[in-house]
């Protein structure tokens, strides 16, 4: 959701990013809402949901899918460069 300017990191987990790709918002699936924590959501549902969350959003708008894997390994083992 984003950090305000001089917000703090919070880290909660660490995660290995495996796939990033540009899409239209109504290219989504039904099993991407499930993987997006909304099983109860068809893809027109989420589209619907998510245009109405993100002010100037449409079916068509063109949105960054970031896919992660978590990590096995606990978060103070891979303290954040400073």
């Amino acid at each position: 959701m984003g950090r305000r300017t001089g917000e703090p990191l919070v880290r909660i987990t660490d995660v290995e990013v495996v796939d990033v790709r540009r899409e239209r918002l109504d290219h989504i699936t039904t099993e991407d809402t499930r993987a997006e924590g909304f099983p109860e959501m068809t893809a027109a549902e989420f589209v619907a949901f998510f245009c109405r969350t993100h002010t100037g959003c449409t079916p068509e708008t063109i949105i960054t899918r970031i896919q992660w894997r978590y990590l096995d390994t606990p978060v103070e083992d891979h303290p954040i460069p400073r």
